[in-house]
């Protein structure tokens, strides 16, 4: 069995990379401490420590995280940005919510997939970020959207918290 076959991923696995790739061509050594989101098995972490030399640590309540990265087993919240230079939620699930808000303390990338921000409305990926550029523009947060080179889905939204 070779290591293609022990760690089973759903989805594009060319996200992790096209994802790690961004953040650094984004934002190159002017970070050091990113906060995974939602990381599930670390995927986006290691690339980050080991390709681009980040401190990434997947903050995800499941223990699914590869050995040797830096795991919190609990919930996400928007006062744990502080900590972080960079926050990250690649397909966040149920933590969309508090990484975006999270834009109010530190600079976030987040690559919404499912819809977690309004539970009381059918709303599909782009009507999604729609919704979280709202929230950006209420609250003074500057941002970028932008499509990834990846599967759909694929719209990335980067922000700096208000000044």
């Amino acid at each position: 069995m070779g290591r293609a076959a022990q760690v089973k991923c759903h989805g594009d696995q060319s996200r992790f990379r096209v994802v790690a790739d961004f953040i650094y061509d984004r934002f190159g050594n002017s970070i050091k401490y990113i906060a995974d989101i939602a990381g599930g098995q670390g995927m986006l972490s290691r690339l980050l420590n080991k390709k681009y030399n980040y401190e990434s640590e997947v903050i995800d309540p499941r223990h699914y995280v590869l050995l040797g990265l830096e795991h919190r087993e609990e919930l996400y919240t928007p006062d744990m940005a502080s900590y972080y230079d960079l926050i990250v939620g690649l397909h966040p699930d149920e933590a969309t919510r508090p990484v975006v808000e999270s834009a109010l303390i530190r600079p976030v990338v987040v690559v919404p997939c499912c819809n977690f921000w309004d539970k009381s409305r059918k709303l599909n990926t782009p009507a999604i970020a729609d919704e979280i550029e709202k929230y950006y523009k209420e609250h003074g947060v500057s941002y970028e959207r932008l499509t990834l080179d990846m599967g759909y889905p694929n719209i990335c939204l980067v922000s700096e918290p208000p000044r």
